[in-house]
């Protein structure tokens, strides 16, 4: 990884079993986030439960709920770039994982770091941004 990470925030630090070395928000994720968090208050809180448990689940204990996929039709293989479509949000209530809300985020296995790209909610974006992708990759 040879990209500087001035501008962004991390927002985890972990040191349980399962926790991610760091886990790292991108300004557009924040952006992004920011946004959506003025119709859904409970997303920094869903955006913690989401890599404690099934980022965790899928990186650290190879554990698949057939909630991530990875976008392989970007050009580059490295950093994969992943896209959760399960995500639970309690500000939708009784939808649980299949609210809506999309995540895409890039994993570094060498040094367990996790960079969120983007969130969205799919009712109003039905894609990920794949310019933004190819922007930060390329």
């Amino acid at each position: 990884m040879n990209r500087s990470f001035t501008g962004q925030h991390l927002i985890r630090s972990g040191n349980m079993a399962n926790d991610f070395k760091e886990v790292v928000e991108l300004p557009e994720f924040k952006k992004d986030l920011k946004k959506l968090l003025k119709r859904y208050p409970t997303l920094d809180e869903d955006i913690q439960n989401f890599i404690s448990t099934q980022l965790a689940m899928f990186h650290k204990l190879g554990l698949d709920n057939n909630g991530i996929f990875r976008l392989t039709d970007l050009g580059f293989d490295n950093p994969p770039v992943f896209k959760a479509k399960k995500f639970a949000c309690r500000s939708l209530k009784g939808k649980g994982v299949m609210s809506g809300v999309r995540v895409i985020y890039s994993y570094y296995q060498n040094s367990d770091l996790i960079e969120l790209i983007e969130i969205y909610f799919k009712g109003i974006k039905e894609n990920e941004d794949r310019q933004r992708i190819l922007k930060l990759f390329k």
